[in-house]
């Protein structure tokens, strides 16, 4: 009972730590990174379709990434998307590919930004011990019911706590390489 309530943590524990690191991707750096656009929602032929099922995309250099449609009448769409989004890019359309030129942060931008990752990481290690409060919960009450025994559940709760401190200790160096690649100039 305990170690399934265990196992289960580590399970969800891992879902939320993936999501803050993909939540990063999102964050904009002095490079170009197609995980900035490809979840942008594009109005097309009425329905909002994310950008990744309607393009491919290559950054041929640090500062430039390329959106190649695969139907051409996707264009104008996908430039009107990438115009709106709050990326504060200027599409360059030459009827084959769209060209994102990333201009260099500025350094109040870039402490904005990582402001920004903080909060996102504070947001995973609330998740994660929202889960560790979680499964607590569940080995409390299997050792109420009679199910485990008062040592199982300590050292299930010890276990527990080792798990919680590896996840956030991930999130915190994931946060430490965004932090130095957004503040690299």
């Amino acid at each position: 009972m305990i170690d399934d309530a265990i196992l289960e943590a580590i399970e969800k524990m891992e879902k939320a730590v993936e999501h803050v690191q993909g939540q990063f991707s999102t964050v904009r750096t002095g490079r170009a990174n197609p995980a900035l656009v490809e979840r942008l929602q594009v109005d097309y032929y009425g329905s909002l379709v994310p950008l990744q099922q309607l393009a491919s995309f290559q950054v041929p250099e640090a500062r430039t990434l390329v959106v190649k449609p695969h139907d051409r009448g996707a264009m104008g769409p996908i430039e009107k998307a990438i115009r709106e989004s709050d990326l504060g890019l200027q599409p360059n359309n030459d009827g084959v590919v769209i060209r994102l030129n990333f201009p260099a942060l500025t350094e109040e931008r870039r402490k904005e930004y990582v402001k920004v990752v903080k909060n996102m990481a504070e947001d995973g290690r609330i998740a994660v011990r929202n889960i560790r409060r979680d499964a607590r919960k569940a080995m409390e009450s299997a050792e109420k019911n009679g199910d485990v025994s008062k040592d199982e559940l300590e050292r299930g709760e010890k276990d527990l706590e080792k798990v919680v401190h590896e996840h956030i200790e991930t999130i915190d160096k994931a946060v430490t390489r965004k932090e130095q690649e957004l503040l690299e100039v």
